[in-house]
Formats: structure tokens, C-alpha cells, sequence
């Protein structure tokens, strides 16, 4: 399978149905992301899309994967419990079609705090770290940590890609949350950002280029996990 190609899949969902989900697996893919999305936007999303292709790229296969709300032609986000599981039932499917291969998990926004939610309440089956494009730290205007609380439970090595300019996230609410994790922990801030990773004209770059900041800090901090 090229880096440019597809595979469509059905992913059953205890207790929620069917999903759909998508895999880019790059010939001598070293690893697969576990990659979920955001609440406003699905799978196909031109951010996942781009995302993905620029991580098959760098030799990272992705599994892609709706949440069922989203299967159902809704805008309501699903609880916890459903997205969760949705989470873990996308885990084990990756991990069946990509058996010997470093398994990730995490997100966009909506998708990385599910995903980290997830692993706290019980490690996902054969994640060795999770990453997250945009952690939700709290709603735009209502800054506040309460949303992190959950990370002290997770004990494998996480990813924050952050914009400097993310109102999600204000960056002198992540960094102590950042350093209280230690060493598990790295925060990669992208200069000038915000939430959807979109930069201004006069910083000089472009979503490319913004892209692929974004998937060589994640296949630098990847190929440095212990036992890659």
C-alpha cells in the first residue's frame, strides 16, 4: 500500500455499532497512530487527511477512525464512556492489522482527551505513548487545568503539539501541567498557531510547512521512545 492510498474499514464498537475508519500503512512503516478526531469535524477532515499523509511520509502508518456520533450524522459529541471505547476498539484493530509495528494512540482536540482518558482509566492494550494535536485544556475564555487531572494517571510517554496562540490551551496553563508530568512529558509548541493550527500570513508560513513541523516532531519524538 503507497502512502497515497486508503484502505476502508469497519470497526465494530461494543455497544455503539459499527464505525468507519480508514489506514495508510507506508511500505516499512515503523509505527501506527491511533489518530482521532476533533468534535467539529470527522475523519476526512483536510487536517487528517494531510496529517496522515505527511506521517505516511516519514514512514508512520495511521488508522483513522469515526466516532459514532459522527457515524450517525450527528453533531453531538458522544460521552465519555462511548468515546472511550470507540478509542480502544480502534486500538485493537490496529494492532490486528499491524502486527509488529509500534503502536501510538491520540488525537485532535476531542480525540486526544478521549484517548488520553482512555489509557488513564486502563492502558490501552500495546500503546507505548500517546500524542496530541491540540490537547483541549479548557474551553476558549474559561482557562482552567481541571481537564489535565486525568494525565497523572497515564504512565507511558505523551506528546503535546501545541500552538502558541491556541485558545484551548493558553501556554502558561499547559507548561506547569507540562513540567508537574516530568519526564513522560514533552511539549513541542508550534510559534503562532492557534487550536486548528492555522499560522498568520506575516509569520511567513504556510499550513505545509506548519504540517510538516507538526509530523517531524512527532517521527523525531517517536523514533526516540525507549525500545525503538
Amino acid at each position: 500500500m503507497s502512502a497515497s492510498q486508503s484502505r476502508s474499514l469497519a470497526i465494530p464498537v461494543d455497544g455503539a455499532g459499527t464505525v468507519s475508519a480508514l489506514l495508510i500503512a507506508p511500505p516499512q512503516a515503523r509505527a501506527c497512530f491511533v489518530f482521532a478526531h476533533g468534535a467539529g469535524a470527522g475523519m476526512t477532515h483536510v487536517f487528517m487527511n494531510d496529517a496522515a499523509e505527511s506521517l505516511a511520509a516519514r514512514g508512520i502508518a495511521t488508522l483513522r477512525f469515526q466516532f459514532p456520533y459522527l457515524e450517525k450524522g450527528s453533531k453531538r459529541p458522544d460521552s465519555p464512556a462511548v468515546a472511550q471505547a470507540t478509542v480502544r476498539a480502534a486500538v485493537a484493530e490496529a494492532a490486528r492489522l499491524c502486527p509488529g509495528l509500534r503502536l501510538i494512540a491520540g488525537g485532535k482536540s476531542f480525540g486526544a482527551r478521549m484517548t488520553s482518558q482512555a489509557q488513564s482509566a486502563a492502558p490501552l492494550p500495546g500503546v507505548t505513548g500517546l500524542v496530541f494535536f491540540g490537547f483541549p485544556l479548557h474551553p476558549a475564555g474559561q482557562p482552567a487545568v481541571t481537564r489535565a487531572d486525568h494525565l497523572d494517571a497515564v504512565e507511558i510517554p505523551m506528546l503535546f503539539l501545541q500552538g502558541t496562540r491556541d485558545k484551548l490551551a493558553e501556554m502558561e496553563l499547559l507548561e506547569p501541567v507540562v513540567q508537574r508530568l516530568g519526564r513522560r512529558a514533552t511539549l513541542h509548541r508550534i510559534e503562532q498557531a492557534d487550536h486548528a493550527f492555522h499560522v498568520p500570513a506575516r509569520s511567513g508560513r504556510n499550513a505545509r510547512a506548519v504540517m510538516d513541523e507538526l509530523t517531524q516532531a512527532f517521527a523525531v519524538w517517536c523514533d526516540a521512545l525507549p525500545g525503538a
